[in-house]
């Protein structure tokens, strides 16, 4: 064990340790001649806690979010596990998309036609031009729709588990924390902008909830930096972005995985980042 920091034992660090079990960090609090003393297993954490232990000292929201978590319902020792009732629109959104999956036969009926961005079978959409006016046409005629319904377009059962399975681990937490009207709008503006940006770049033929998971991904990250109250691992955004990197390069297909939806990917990302840092974290979390 490693001794990182002493302080004076009236400092209570009960909910720290509680959050720090939470995050999955091996440490321990002795009591050493009238003061108190935290020990880390691993080094490498020592930088991170400090700075984590600077700001839960120094912040009352800090430590007021801290302690919420520590006793909200939907974490069970420590750990975010929350139940369909915690997070209802997120789970009809996936419910959905297996619904969708299942309808269109994973995008291989003539019911696809219906939920790509525009019709290909009516709109010349060969180039970048063609494809800008074709949208318009398609939103003159009131399928607004079919700006949304790409995101409920999956091509594989793989894909849409992968899919639900995030959506469910960090949209459930923007539902509980955040509320349903900010998961809305961070639903919105990353389907728009991924969506949008992918089209314009390759065509109608894409689909998937990759989009709106990078988008929640970014907006968890960015957010989560001015008030902690999500949980998941760090590692988790550096695997995200270089796998964005990666699909912009020949190797998915080289390793038979297709191409992907790289422009929705980015243009998720970047969506939930400017979501975080436009719309500041609610004061008050639900209870």
């Amino acid at each position: 064990m490693y001794r990182v920091k002493q302080l004076d034992i009236s400092v209570d660090l009960g909910g720290f340790s509680q959050w720090l079990r939470s995050q999955g960090v091996p440490h321990r609090i002795s009591e050493e001649g009238g003061f108190q003393v935290l020990w880390l297993e691993h080094s490498e954490h020592a930088e991170p806690v400090l700075e984590a232990l600077e700001r839960f000292l120094a912040e009352p929201g800090i430590r007021q979010a801290v302690e919420q978590q520590n006793h909200s319902p939907v974490f069970v020792a420590g750990r975010w596990q929350p139940s369909p009732r915690h997070a209802p629109l997120v789970l009809g959104i996936i419910v959905l998309g297996v619904l969708m999956a299942w309808f269109t036969g994973l995008g291989s009926n003539q019911l696809t036609a219906n939920l790509l961005i525009v019709d290909p079978r009516v709109y010349d959409w060969g180039t970048i031009a063609s494809r800008i006016d074709a949208l318009a046409a398609t939103l003159v005629s009131g399928q607004i729709w079919r700006l949304f319904t790409p995101d409920f377009l999956h091509f594989s059962w793989t894909h849409i588990i992968f899919n639900s399975v995030m959506l469910w681990f960090l949209g459930s937490q923007i539902e509980w924390f955040d509320g349903r009207g900010r998961l809305v709008s961070l639903f919105i503006v990353t389907s728009l902008l991924s969506n949008g940006l992918q089209y314009i770049v390759s065509g109608p033929f894409f689909g998937g909830l990759s989009g709106v998971v990078y988008g929640i991904l970014g907006y968890c990250w960015l957010s989560q930096r001015s008030v902690p109250r999500f949980q998941f691992p760090p590692a988790l955004v550096t695997f995200a972005v270089v796998w964005m990197v990666i699909g912009f390069t020949p190797l998915p297909e080289m390793l038979g995985l297709g191409r992907m939806a790289n422009e929705a990917h980015l243009g998720g990302f970047v969506a939930g980042l400017a979501v975080a840092a436009i719309l500041p974290p609610r004061k008050k979390r639900q209870a």
